[in-house]
């Protein structure tokens, strides 16, 4: 840190100044000191800066909250490839936010960066193929496909998802225990979705032993974070017991 202070020559030492200013690394943290930090990188034309000036304008963070210009920083961001930024931009479009609504080219957005890796792209594009819409014809095979993709990389979402697809047959063969392994495997991660849809295959054996002890305590975690279905199985179980 101290390093950083007395370097701060160039645009990547005055960025890493300024993270660790937003997320009190090495010091206490300091909003505003890291927005401008930020700004001041960005001005350098350093990529990671313009999307945290842009995020920082989007929440308020540091600095009066301002779409307009969350909107621009963000976009100079995904221009230059910064997947975060694609992902931002694809939003505003997707939403008309500072922008005119453009499912067009929120579409482009999204799939910039999921061709760049970003998992969230990647499972929002699986869901607008798996339920055709946001401007994509409806196709199984490819929801599937970008299911598995954010899936390997780790999201959980994307396990949950490509854990519905195994247990519905939705662009691949139905497989319950591929689809079980899925969802034990993101419900551990947090998973209300998986969660309720173990504590599901549980109570009806579907697919899976028939066990009322393991649906009641996946109901429950999944009603711990709000469920309000997993929550009502939960009372009509445990009543019957």
């Amino acid at each position: 840190y101290n390093w950083l202070l007395n370097n701060q020559n160039n645009s990547n030492s005055i960025f890493l100044l300024g993270y660790f200013n937003y997320f009190g690394i090495k010091t206490s943290k300091n909003i505003e000191k890291a927005f401008n930090l930020f700004l001041n990188a960005s001005e350098k034309d350093h990529i990671s800066a313009h999307y945290f000036v842009g995020n920082c304008y989007k929440y308020g963070n540091g600095t009066k909250k301002n779409e307009k210009l969350a909107f621009e920083y963000c976009e100079k961001s995904a221009n230059k490839n910064f997947t975060n930024g694609q992902l931002d931009v694809g939003y505003f479009y997707k939403n008309g936010i500072a922008i005119n609504k453009n499912i067009k080219k929120s579409l482009y957005w999204y799939e910039q960066a999921a061709n760049s890796g970003n998992v969230i792209a990647m499972h929002y594009l699986g869901n607008c193929y798996k339920d055709g819409k946001n401007g994509v014809k409806k196709d199984y095979n490819k929801a599937f496909e970008l299911f598995e993709q954010s899936a390997i990389e780790g999201y959980t979402s994307g396990m949950t998802s490509l854990g519905y697809c195994y247990d519905n047959g939705i662009g691949t063969e139905e497989d319950k225990q591929k689809a079980f392994e899925l969802y034990q495997k993101s419900a551990n991660l947090g998973s209300i979705s998986s969660q309720f849809n173990l504590g599901n295959m549980y109570e009806h054996g579907d697919g899976i032993t028939n066990d009322i002890d393991k649906a009641i305590y996946w109901y429950e975690k999944a009603a711990k974070q709000g469920d309000k279905v997993a929550q009502n199985k939960l009372e009509k179980l445990t009543k019957s017991q």
